[in-house]
């Protein structure tokens, strides 16, 4: 096969045109060319007024080794790399002692699957529910004020992704193409097709709940077993010379599991966990992470800015954007997590706090768009150990508890105002999506000055690149304090162990190895294999 990239066609263009400019980059005749597939499409919408679709195509052609000889020093032609997946390891009867899994979000149920295939036969332990059960205790938020703290936005069986755009892109290293064979799985599992070559591919919330029960039938076919409602509370450890070997794990129940090996594929918010590992002496260190509002514009809006006359085109959707500001302070701004035509959502998993985040569907028809406008901290704004970082996010989020009014309402304010520093009465053109509801205030005072400040002087940056950003009815909700894990659960480079407790393999997001949804799934796939090559060693 031969890879042609960069291949440009206008937006309007016709089914026939693509082959003809195959044949054309390559200069063969049709008889020469016996198949070709997409591999990538994209969009330059930089001329708005004239919006290019680029492709990446993989072409089966006659004399493909004469063709690559002629197309040697040119880079848009190649030879196709082999993307196909393969297991590093396959046991003909399962282990006596089963790996477990902590944690069934992307990471987790990646970790979980690939370990099935290979016949390890792997036990997850999953806190919160089954992913139906964990919607309607979700909605219990969203509609009753009711939370439940482990089945919620961030706990169940899908992780924190399952409520989001379902993003599926990563700026990741993936030399292994691992990211092909998450796609792959998905769309096995019933995600639309078009997400193994649409270069921003998305499933949206509605779609990956049934994609997640389908993929953990698999597992249970190929001999995993998942079980609900299993919090780990405990690790079971023996010394091991300098360092500790792992044995078990001890659940809130008092029971215990006997394992030599377990993925900890915790979610970003598994915080009574950090502090249990913290408290055995696991390795850990402090990292960045974020903390800023989530702000909607009517997705109307984005759309003209982005795409011009385009806007509305089919092909192209509902528009994105992604944002930087390096402020005069020496904070950098940026926009995170967005979320075409969708919502705000009650992200909260600890009781009496508020956080926000953003979610569509597959559709991405709501009126608004939304995304985190953050602001980067790190370990110095946070002083006080590894666990500081969590304390810093409590404070913020309680904060934003009282000021929404003490029932989960999430406080609120206009751009406008936020730029002029006075707070907001009246709500604008731009209604609020977020649920159970937003009481306006004055923000400034929920985050640190210097969070204020920076900013306050991005939102016109912004405005410079995308025209109604600043717009005074556009509309800040917050606090958005889960862009990331505060910490990292460091392992070693090569086993992906732990650094000083032997079979812990720490992964994914809240380990600190992953943002999102596709790489935490290629963390998932490293992890399930460092972990066959322990067993089998």
């Amino acid at each position: 096969m031969i890879r042609i990239t960069e291949i440009k066609l206008p937006l309007t263009h016709t089914e026939d045109e693509l082959p003809a400019a195959v044949l054309k980059k390559l200069g063969i005749k049709p008889a020469d060319l016996i198949n070709f597939t997409v591999f990538q499409r994209s969009y330059d919408a930089r001329k708005k007024a004239a919006i290019l679709l680029v492709y990446i195509v993989d072409a089966e052609v006659k004399n493909e080794a004469v063709l690559l000889k002629r197309f040697e020093s040119d880079r848009c032609v190649s030879s196709t790399p082999d993307m196909s997946y393969h297991h590093v390891a396959q046991l003909a009867s399962p282990p006596t002692k089963r790996p477990l899994v902590v944690g069934f979000g992307p990471c987790g149920l990646f970790a979980a699957l690939i370990l099935a295939e290979m016949g390890f036969n792997p036990i997850v332990l999953e806190r919160g529910k089954a992913v139906r059960e964990r919607t309607k205790d979700t909605w219990g938020l969203w509609r009753k004020r009711e939370l439940n703290p482990d089945s919620n936005v961030q706990f169940g069986e899908g992780g924190a992704g399952t409520f989001s755009d379902g993003k599926l892109y990563s700026q990741i290293r993936d030399p292994r193409f691992l990211g092909r064979k998450v796609l792959k799985e998905f769309v096995a599992a019933g995600a639309p097709p078009e997400i193994e070559y649409v270069s921003k591919p998305h499933i949206g919330t509605f779609r990956l709940v049934t994609m997640i029960e389908e993929m953990r039938a698999k597992i249970i076919a190929l001999g995993g077993e998942i079980r609900f409602n299993h919090k780990v509370d405990d690790l079971l450890l023996e010394k091991a010379g300098d360092s500790l070997q792992l044995r078990g794990v001890k659940l809130a129940d008092g029971s215990v599991i006997e394992s030599d090996h377990v993925v900890l594929a915790l979610g970003h918010s598994a915080r009574d966990t950090f502090e249990m590992l913290h408290g055995h002496g696991v390795f850990m260190e402090a990292k960045p992470f974020s903390v800023g509002f989530r702000i909607e514009h009517p997705q109307s809006v984005i759309d003209a800015a982005r795409f011009g006359p385009s806007a509305g085109n089919a092909i192209l959707g509902a528009a994105d954007y992604k944002l930087v500001h390096h402020a005069s302070n020496g904070r950098s701004v940026y926009s995170f997590c967005m979320c075409p035509g969708g919502t705000v959502v009650a992200a909260t998993s600890e009781p009496n706090r508020v956080v926000t985040n953003g979610m569509s569907q597959y559709s991405r028809n709501e009126r608004n768009a939304n995304a985190g406008f953050v602001v980067g901290i790190t370990p110095a704004d946070y002083p006080g150990g590894v666990l500081a970082g969590i304390e810093f996010q409590r404070q913020l989020e309680s904060r934003a508890f009282e000021l929404g009014g003490s029932d989960y309402n999430a406080p609120g304010q206009l751009v406008g105002d936020f730029l002029a520093g006075r707070p907001s009465k009246d709500f604008g053109s731009v209604a609020p999506s977020y649920t159970p509801g937003v009481t306006l205030t004055d923000l400034a005072l929920a985050l640190p000055d210097y969070a204020i400040i920076a900013m306050r002087e991005a939102l016109p940056a912004f405005e410079r690149q995308i025209r109604g950003y600043s717009m005074h009815d556009a509309m800040l909700t917050g606090v958005e304090t889960r862009t990331s894990s505060p910490l990292r659960i460091t392992r070693d480079r090569d086993t992906l162990q732990s650094l000083n407790v032997k079979g812990l393999f720490p992964a994914g997001e809240g380990a600190g190895y992953a943002g999102g949804i596709l790489s935490a799934g290629v963390d998932g796939i490293e992890i399930a294999e460092a972990v066959a090559r322990a067993m089998a060693a």
